[in-house]
C-alpha cells in the first residue's frame, strides 16, 4: 500500500496553487473587494452571485448553499477525487514532485514524475489525432461521423480524431516532441512487435478518454477500412494512466450538469454519448470496454454527492430525491441482461436507479437520427425504476395464465426483491410483485421473498457484449477496492462519515457580535494589519459562543504573532495561517473559519485597509474594556465602602477606565 503524502508537500501544494486559477476554469470570477473575488456557485443553482474566492488566505466559501474549503477540497468536490488524487493532481500543475511517507511511490509501479510525462504524452497524440482529421487521408472517418449526424463543431466539442493508415506516423511526432521509447511504451499509445514499436491506433477514428479533471488517459479506436482485421472498437490497453474498470466516457463534459441535476445517463458508446449531449442531454457517460462496475459508482456518486446510505424515492412529480442513475439498455436479452448486471451495482447508490428502454431496438444515436433529438429526450424521461424492470423482465420468462407458472415467475422473482437493501422498499415491491403476479395472499408471496432472503446469494449474471462489439458492457475485471487512502482518509471501500452539523452564528443585526465577526474576519485575512494587542485578549473576550470558539482556535494557532511569521514564509500570503487555525478548530467551527477568511471586508480601498482594521480590533477590544467596566461597577454597588477588598476593587476601576480613555485618545 502507497503510504500517506508528507505533510509539508501538502502545504506546499496549499501554497503555490493559485486558487482563483483552479477555481477559474469552473466559475467565472469578477473582482469584489480588496483581494476578493466573486461568482456563481458551481455547487448550487443560483441568479445572483454569493460564491466569494479569496486568493490571499487559499480559500472559497458560497453564502448561498455554505459550501467551502481549500483549493484542495475545492478539486475533491467539483471533480469528484479523493484527497490525495486531489493533492497528486494539484500538484502536477505547479510541478511539485510528492514524497510519500516510507518513501512509497505515488501510484503502484509509477515512477516520480512518470504520470506528467504520460499525461503530457497522450496530450501531444489527441493534438495530433485531431489535426489528422483534416487530412485528406481522414475522408473515410469524417465520413462516418456526417452520416451519423455528427459535423465539425461536433468532432472538435468531443475531440474526436483521426489516427492515419501508416504504421509510426504518431510515433514518429512523438519522438519528435521528446518522448523516449520507454514513455510511449507505456504510455499504450504504441505496441511492440518484431521489428519494433509501432503505432497501436492505425486508420481509425479515435475519441480522448479523459478523467475527470479533463486530462486525456487513453483512446477509443472505431475501424473504418475493410482491410483492418482488428475488432470494430479498440482501446488503450492497461497502463499505469488506464485502467477501464475506472474511466468514464465523457465525464469530463458531464461532470457540472451531473452536480447541479443529481442525475447521470450510462449509456454504452462514445457516439451514443455525442448524440445524448447534442440532445440536450449533459449527463451522459459511457463505460469503456467494460460492464460498469464498482469503480464506476464509486464515481459517479462522488459526483453526485451521494452517500451511499438508502435508496432514493421517485416523487409523484417524477423527479427523485437523493438523484438518478438512469442506464439506457436495448429492448433485447443482452439489454435485461445488461440490467440484471446494472441491478447488482444499484445497492452501491443512494439515487434512484432506472431503465430506460428504446424498444425497436435502436441505440441513442440511432434514435437521434431517425426521429431527432426529442426522441431521445423522450427517451430518458420514459425511464422505468430498475427494480421494477428487472422483475417484470422476470415475469416476462414465465406464463402467467397458469398456476405453474405464475409460482415458476414467483420462485424466479423472488430473489430479485430480496436483493433490495433498502428496507423500506422491498415491501412495497412484495406487494406490486403480488399484483404483477395476480397472486391474491400477499402472505404467500411474502414468505417466498423471505425465504429468497435466507437462501445463499448465486453468482451473478455473466457480463453481456455489445451486440455490435463497441464500447459497452463487454466482459472485463471486477471492480477493486483501494482500502485506506495514503493521506490516512477513509478507503473507497469504507463508510462515508456522517457530516457534522455546523455551528449557529449570532445574528448579524446584533452590533456586538457584528464587531466581534469582523475583528475574526480581519485576523485571519490580514493579520499582518492586526495590532498586537488581539493577543492579550482574554479567553472571555468574545461574548458570542461560536466567535468564541473560533478565537479560541486562533490563540491555539499561536495568535497574531505566530500568523505574521506564517505569512511572512509564506510571501505575504495567509494560506497557511488560515490552514493552522482550522487544523485547531473543532469539526463544526472549521466551515465557519473557513467563511470568516472569505467574507468581503467592508472596507475596499486598499490605502484604508490598514486604519480599519486596527480600528475594528481597537473596537473589540474597548467592548472589552466597557464589560468589565460594567462588572466592576456593579460589584462596587453590591460592596459596603469599608468593607475589605472595596478598596482594591475601585482601584481596579480606575485603572481599566483609564486604559478605555487612553484606547480612545490613541484611536
Amino acid at each position: 500500500m502507497a503510504g500517506r503524502i508528507v505533510r509539508e508537500d501538502v502545504e506546499a501544494v496549499r501554497e503555490r496553487v493559485r486558487i482563483e486559477d483552479v477555481v477559474g476554469q469552473h466559475v467565472t470570477l469578477k473582482t469584489a473587494g480588496v483581494g476578493s473575488l466573486k461568482g456563481l456557485c458551481p455547487f448550487h443553482d443560483e441568479r445572483s452571485p454569493s460564491f466569494h474566492v479569496r486568493p490571499q488566505v487559499g480559500r472559497y466559501h458560497c453564502f448561498g448553499c455554505g459550501e467551502g474549503g481549500d483549493v484542495i477540497s475545492f478539486v475533491q468536490k467539483v471533480d469528484g477525487l479523493g484527497f490525495a488524487e486531489a493533492v497528486e493532481y494539484l500538484a502536477g500543475r505547479v510541478g511539485i514532485q510528492l514524497r510519500y511517507e516510507d518513501g512509497a511511490a505515488p501510484r503502484t509501479g509509477e515512477e516520480p514524475g512518470r504520470r506528467r510525462r504520460l499525461l503530457d504524452a497522450h496530450r501531444v497524440a489527441e493534438e495530433f489525432y485531431r489535426e489528422q482529421l483534416s487530412s485528406p487521408g481522414a475522408a473515410a472517418g469524417r465520413a462516418f461521423l456526417a452520416e451519423r449526424g455528427f459535423d465539425r463543431s461536433a468532432a472538435e466539442q468531443f475531440g474526436v480524431g483521426f489516427a492515419p493508415q501508416g504504421w509510426d506516423g504518431l510515433l514518429r511526432h512523438l519522438r519528435g516532441r521528446g518522448f523516449t521509447e520507454a514513455e510511449l511504451t507505456a504510455s499504450g499509445l504504441v505496441s511492440q512487435g518484431q521489428r519494433g514499436i509501432y503505432d497501436r491506433f492505425r486508420g481509425r477514428l479515435v475519441w480522448p478518454i479523459r478523467e475527470v479533471t479533463g486530462e486525456t488517459l487513453g483512446f477509443g479506436a472505431r475501424r473504418l477500412f475493410d482491410e483492418d482485421q482488428g475488432p470494430k472498437y479498440l482501446n488503450t490497453p492497461e497502463t499505469p494512466l488506464y485502467r477501464k474498470s475506472q474511466v468514464l466516457y465523457g465525464i469530463d463534459l458531464a461532470k457540472r450538469d451531473m452536480q447541479r441535476d443529481k442525475r447521470v445517463v450510462v449509456v454504452e458508446g462514445y457516439t451514443d454519448v455525442m448524440a445524448m449531449h447534442l440532445s440536450g442531454i449533459g449527463t451522459a457517460v459511457a463505460t469503456c470496454g467494460t460492464a460498469f462496475g464498482s469503480d464506476h459508482a464509486r464515481i459517479v456518486r462522488r459526483l453526485l454527492g451521494d452517500s451511499g446510505s438508502t435508496s432514493g424515492v421517485q416523487l409523484a412529480s417524477g423527479t427523485s430525491v437523493g438523484g438518478e442513475i438512469i442506464f439506457t439498455f436495448d429492448g433485447d436479452a443482452a439489454g435485461q441482461k445488461a440490467a440484471l448486471r446494472a441491478f447488482g451495482e444499484d445497492q452501491s447508490f443512494s439515487a434512484q436507479t432506472f431503465v430506460a428502454v428504446e424498444r425497436s431496438g435502436m441505440d441513442p444515436c440511432e434514435l437521434r437520427q431517425a426521429k431527432g433529438p426529442d426522441a431521445v429526450v423522450a427517451l430518458v424521461s420514459s425511464r422505468t425504476p430498475l427494480f421494477e424492470f428487472v422483475i417484470r423482465s422476470t415475469l416476462a420468462a414465465h406464463d402467467l395464465s397458469t398456476v405453474e407458472g405464475r409460482i415458476g415467475a414467483l420462485r424466479a422473482a423472488a430473489p430479485v426483491v430480496a436483493g433490495i437493501r433498502d428496507a423500506a422498499l422491498r415491501p412495497e415491491y412484495t406487494r406490486l410483485l403480488a399484483g404483477w403476479l395476480g397472486i391474491d395472499d400477499l402472505d404467500t408471496v411474502r414468505r417466498a421473498v423471505a425465504g429468497a432472503s435466507r437462501a445463499p446469494s448465486r453468482p451473478t449474471d455473466q457480463r453481456p457484449t455489445r451486440r455490435d462489439g463497441g464500447p459497452g458492457r463487454t466482459d472485463g475485471p471486477p471492480g477493486r477496492g483501494d482500502g485506506p487512502r495514503r493521506d490516512g482518509s477513509p478507503g473507497r471501500d469504507e463508510p462515508v462519515r456522517v457530516p457534522v452539523s455546523r455551528m449557529p452564528v449570532p445574528d448579524r443585526r446584533d452590533p456586538v457580535a457584528q464587531i466581534e465577526r469582523t475583528a475574526l474576519e480581519v485576523v485571519l485575512q490580514q493579520p499582518a494589519l492586526v495590532p498586537l494587542e488581539f493577543d492579550a485578549l482574554a479567553a472571555d473576550a468574545f461574548a458570542a459562543l461560536a466567535y468564541r470558539t473560533v478565537h479560541e482556535a486562533v490563540r491555539a494557532a499561536g495568535g497574531v504573532a505566530a500568523a505574521r511569521e506564517v505569512q511572512a514564509a509564506a510571501g505575504g500570503a495567509a494560506t497557511g495561517w488560515v490552514g493552522f487555525v482550522t487544523e485547531q478548530a473543532a469539526e463544526p467551527v472549521k466551515a465557519l473559519v473557513t467563511e470568516l477568511a472569505v467574507a468581503p471586508l467592508p472596507e475596499d480601498r486598499p490605502e484604508s485597509l490598514p486604519n480599519y482594521v486596527r480600528g475594528v480590533v481597537m473596537s473589540l477590544i474597548e467592548i472589552g474594556y466597557t464589560r468589565h467596566i460594567a462588572e466592576l461597577r456593579g460589584r462596587l454597588q453590591r460592596m459596603d465602602p469599608a468593607a475589605d477588598g472595596y478598596r482594591a476593587a475601585y482601584a481596579e476601576l480606575v485603572e481599566v477606565e483609564g486604559r478605555r480613555r487612553m484606547l480612545r485618545e490613541s484611536a
